[in-house]
């Protein structure tokens, strides 16, 4: 059975982002990730992570906030300087934190030169980070045009060049049917690459209890494969994030 894993960028905004710890294990979650958590002092969310006896999973590199802005700089030609000074940032983050994986972000940018800097870069966060995963994610087009990584096989491909042993692929199920409408066989031809899961239905972007992704065959082909790692619930609820759970239960098999 997956280990799942709250995205408290997404679920629980009712409260605020360091009582969502708390919250999220009661629900029944084992682990949280927080995309950015740039705003807040990281000593003291990982207080709270701690106090909430729940393990920090992953966060992505800057941009600093989820208000807008560029979303990543690894595959932008002549921005990395900035990227590096990202990382840099995110790695303290992560280190405090003690989070699993750091998502680096690619940006928005095309053709060779942007598959060149990637590699690049990637190649250097891996060398300056050799004990932290680092995960790269495809994104879809219809959600985020113009996005770099927009396919599972790009991303296969790039993690091919770039040869570092901890860099693995962020496998979404959502944007894997948002891009292939074949998400059994995305995570077939890709699973031994997936370092991290993140699910939500389609279409949406709401629970993953209903929607055209059968997330009961997901789940058994995950555990089938020897996946170990963890299952971060990455969707916007349709009304409280309490009152649309029963998917969780279903999962974890809770009453």
């Amino acid at each position: 059975m997956p280990r799942f894993a709250a995205n408290l960028t997404f679920l629980f905004t009712e409260l605020p982002m360091l009582d969502r710890f708390a919250a999220a294990r009661r629900a029944g979650f084992d682990g949280a990730e927080v995309l950015f958590p740039y705003d807040l002092a990281a000593p003291e969310m990982a207080a709270a992570c701690q106090r909430a006896g729940i393990d920090f999973v992953l966060l992505n590199t800057p941009p600093p906030n989820w208000a807008g802005g560029p979303r990543g700089f690894a595959a932008i030609p002549g921005g990395e300087d900035r990227f590096r000074r990202d990382f840099d940032r995110a790695l303290r983050f992560a280190q405090v934190l003690r989070a699993r994986h750091i998502h680096v972000m690619a940006g928005h940018a095309e053709g060779d030169a942007a598959r060149q800097t990637f590699i690049g870069n990637l190649r250097w966060a891996c060398a300056r980070a050799p004990h932290v995963s680092l995960t790269i994610e495809p994104l879809n087009p219809t959600d985020m045009p113009g996005y770099f990584l927009d396919d599972f096989d790009l991303a296969a491909d790039i993690i091919a060049a770039v040869e570092m042993p901890n860099l693995g692929l962020q496998f979404d199920a959502y944007h894997a049917h948002m891009i292939a409408g074949d998400v059994a066989g995305l995570w077939e031809r890709h699973a031994p690459l997936v370092r991290h899961i993140q699910i939500a239905g389609a279409p949406g972007r709401h629970e993953p209890r209903e929607g055209d992704i059968d997330y009961a065959g997901f789940f058994g082909r995950v555990d089938a494969s020897g996946y170990r790692g963890w299952v971060s619930a990455e969707y916007n609820p349709r009304t409280t994030t309490e009152a649309g759970l029963r998917w969780l239960r279903g999962a974890t098999g809770a009453a």
